[in-house]
């Protein structure tokens, strides 16, 4: 399975990013997907997540109300929209494949991550 993200970037606080991650090999909708990132320093952090069955979807707290995760099954695409960022958003972002329920990933990413694309860096600086 292969997944690969792109779409980072420099903005200004307050703007915006959409990051894009195609998958390759298999069909993302049947699987549970999601973002983390990592950001110099500091450990491994869950911003969102799809579920395979009903598309539902988790955001960590820092990422509610600004960020959303879709997924487009015409294009075996997943996407992460960011509004409002902020310097604390500042990370490399990756997709990667869920293995078990969103929630559970959203707490503890580390337990329940499958495959990983490669990351891409959005930083957020005036």
């Amino acid at each position: 399975f292969q997944l690969q993200a792109s779409g980072g970037g420099s903005v200004q606080p307050g703007g915006s990013l959409r990051l894009s991650c195609v998958a390759s090999g298999f069909t993302l909708e049947y699987y549970t997907s999601g973002w983390f990132r990592q950001a110099p320093g500091k450990k491994r952090e869950a911003v969102s997540c799809i579920s395979a069955r009903d598309g539902r979807t988790d955001y960590a707290n820092p990422a509610k109300g600004r960020f959303t995760i879709s997924r487009d099954a015409s294009k075996n695409t997943m996407s992460l929209q960011m509004d409002s960022l902020k310097p604390d958003d500042t990370a490399v972002y990756y997709c990667a494949l869920v293995e078990g329920h969103c929630s559970d990933y959203i707490d503890n990413p580390d337990l329940w991550l499958g495959s990983v694309g490669q990351g891409t860096l959005v930083t957020v600086s005036s």
